[in-house]
Formats: structure tokens, sequence, C-alpha cells
């Protein structure tokens, strides 16, 4: 698996196609945020299953399962793959866990082996105070210690992330909202990560999914990320390597739902899990559409909804997840094929709750986040397709559906970006 330069039929295949430079740059903060987004309209079903306690136990697997494959990915397709911290920073530069400004990283390094980090602000913690101070230690505390050495495992499994001060904040309004110490310890034991957890989502079709190429020239920034800039912007990166970014963030999302998924099964059975996806996607399928609907500056019409699932990140990467949006007549018709993304085993994840017919609220969701009187209905599939809708304009208006509701609790969900465009 490995980074390689390509010609234009792969370009093709890539994210964010007919986009200039900074619309991309957009679109790919707007993606890590979307995915940090995915626990946000996932976790509010898993508190009504499982309580406070289960939810952190399944937050802990979900992103253990899937943040050191990702990071191993975006390493190796930007060639920063080294043993350093500096190295575990880049990565968390660029993971949906840390989305830019909404969670305001703030890097040091020291030298090879030791750094800090603070978050200036935290969206997470604001969505998070308002439930109390047992919702932030299990936070701050019982998820982010385990999930926080499972990031920095995939660079180094000495390395060794602790606190320097954390919420629940003294005084309340205290900056920055905490601040942490890495240091990679050569004595130290190696971190190792529960097979039960790790050894399933190695064997997903999405890890093994090839890596984007890097389609080149890259005249118009960079085409790799050899050296940490702590002031990193996504217009920094070329037009090229904005793409093939964007298919690794998209990735990352699809891996974190089959990781939240397992991670419920394993405590449930197949139907709990399946459900929680359905309502996961639904949620943040919808909030992302909007928000989309917004960057992309689109009209709130069927040539407008067509544009926002065009660059969905819940229907990408290609070739892993195989979709079709095109105008049939009056209508719009989003189609669903044979994909990696379709036959994932166990509950799979997004694009099996589609085809499997569970996420039909989804596709509403999403339809109406771009035009209010949108109504979509699945229709029959044709040729080779495995699931296909039919999107109309002209419905009775209808609230906003209860999934994407809960999601929009997020301070994410209304989220502006200030720190944009170039140097």
């Amino acid at each position: 698996m490995s980074s390689r330069l390509a010609g234009a039929d792969d370009s093709a295949a890539l994210p964010g196609a007919g986009l200039d430079h900074a619309t991309l740059a957009t679109l790919a903060r707007e993606w890590l945020l979307g995915g940090h987004l995915i626990d946000r309209a996932g976790m509010p079903h898993v508190i009504g299953r499982f309580q406070r306690d289960g939810m952190a136990e399944i937050a802990i697997d979900e992103w253990m399962g899937a943040s050191p494959i990702y990071t191993r990915r975006m390493q190796e397709l930007l060639g920063f793959g080294r043993d350093d911290v500096a190295c575990i920073f880049q990565g968390m530069q660029l993971d949906i866990g840390a989305p830019p400004e909404f969670l305001d990283f703030r890097y040091s390094v020291t030298g090879p082996d030791a750094g800090t980090f603070e978050l200036a602000y935290c969206g997470a913690l604001a969505d998070v105070e308002p439930m109390g101070d047992d919702y932030v230690v299990a936070m701050c505390h019982h998820i982010e210690d385990p999930t926080f050495d499972a990031t920095a495992v995939a660079t180094n499994p000495r390395a060794q992330v602790r606190p320097v001060h954390r919420p629940p904040r003294v005084p309340a309004d205290r900056h920055p909202h905490c601040a942490w110490t890495v240091r990679i310890e050569h004595d130290a034991e190696p971190v190792t990560l529960p097979a039960e957890v790790t050894v399933p989502m190695e064997a997903t079709l999405a890890a093994r999914t090839p890596l984007a190429p890097l389609v080149g020239p890259h005249g118009d920034g960079w085409g790799s990320y050899p050296e940490l800039d702590p002031d990193l912007r996504t217009e920094d990166f070329s037009s090229g390597a904005l793409r093939a970014i964007l298919a690794e963030v998209a990735l990352q999302g699809h891996l974190l739902s089959l990781s939240a998924g397992k991670a419920v099964e394993r405590r449930a059975d197949l139907g709990t899990a399946r459900e929680i996806l359905a309502h996961q996607l639904c949620g943040v399928a919808g909030v992302v559409a909007g928000r989309l609907a917004v960057a992309l500056g689109v009209t709130p019409d069927l040539g407008g909804l067509a544009t926002v699932l065009e660059h969905h990140p819940a229907l990408a990467p290609a070739p892993y997840v195989a979709r079709t949006v095109e105008r049939d007549g009056d209508d719009l018709r989003l189609a669903i094929g044979p994909c990696d993304a379709a036959a994932e085993e166990g509950p799979g994840g997004w694009i099996s709750a589609l085809v499997g017919g569970r996420a039909d609220d989804a596709v509403s969701a999403m339809a109406r986040a771009v035009v209010p009187d949108a109504v979509a209905a699945p229709v029959a599939p044709l040729g080779g397709e495995l699931a296909a809708w039919a999107i109309t304009g002209g419905g009775d208006p209808a609230p906003e559906h209860p999934d994407v509701a809960l999601a929009r609790f997020s301070a994410g969900a209304d989220f502006r970006f200030r720190r944009v465009g170039p140097r």
C-alpha cells in the first residue's frame, strides 16, 4: 500500500473533481469536521442503549480500532512516516478526531522524542460540558487516555501522551482547555492494543483499500508533507494532494463507523449494531449535507443537491464506494453499485446500511438539508446496481429528522472556520 503518481483516469476517480484549489481546501476542512461529527450523531443512541459507562467503552474501542489504521495510511500517502513526536503531530493535524479550529490544537516540538500540545479551544468539550462533569471526565479522562495512545502507537509504540491539565476546568473559563506532553520513552514497555479490537479492523476491506494516487503537478501547493508545520492549513497542499487527502479523510469516516459497529456488536448483537449505524448515518449525513450546501454555495434545488451528493464524504471515496448521481427527467437519481463498502462483513458500515434498506432516512436527510421540499424514495435498481433512490422536489414540508436534530446539538453543526486562506 503506497501512494503513486497517477494518470488522468486515476484522477477522475478522486473526490473533488472540477473544484478549484480554494474550494478543495474548504472541502478538506469540512470533511474533517464532518468526520468528527460522526460520534455526535451516533453516541446519543449508544448512550440510550448502554448508558454513559457503556458509551465510554464503545468509544474507546471505536477510535482504538480505526485511528491506528488511518494514521498509518496518511503517513504513507504524504511521506511523513518517521517514528518521532513531530510525526505524531502531523498525523493528528489530518485526523477527523482533531478537525482544524473546532479542536484548535497548538503544537510545540522540543526534540525528536519530546513535545507538547494544547487545545486553545475544544469544540468537543463545548458539546459535553453542559452534560455535567461525569460526561466531561468520561471524555477527557476515560476515553482520551487510551485513544491518544492508540493514535500515537501508529507512529511509535513507546510514545506516551500524558496530561498537564485537562477538564473539568477549574476555574470554569480556564484556557487553554487542556495541555499535554508527548514523550518517546525508549526504555518503556511498548503499548499494545487489544487484539479483539484491532484484528477485525485490520481485516476490513476499508483497511485494505489502496491509497489514493497523488496526482501532479503540484504547482499550487505541497505534494507531500515531510516536516511538521505547526500552523498547517489545508490551503498549503496542492490540488492533487488535496484530492488524495479527501479520499483518505472520507475513508477515515468509514473506518470509524465500521469500528463503532463492531464495538456495539461485541456488547449486544448484530441487529443493535446495524440499527445504531443507521441512526448515526442519518444524523451525520444530514448535518454534513447542510454544511456542504453552504460551503459550496449551491442553489436549493435538485442541481444544487446533485453537487452536494457528488461531494459528500459518506458517498466517497471511489472505488471503495461505488455511487452514481444523475438527473433522470425531473428527478435526481442516486444509486449504489457493487463495491467493497457494500460487502463489509458483520454489521458493515454506512453503505451496507443503505443497500440493506435500513438507511433510506439518510437519503431523505441529505436531500432535505439542501432542498427543503425534497422527497426521496427507493426505486428498483437498474443493471448491476444494489440500491437506488429517486429524489424529487415539491413535497410537503416536514420537520427535521430526529437523528439530524440530535446531531445538530453539537457546536460543530453551525461552526464557521476563520483561519482560512494562505498565510
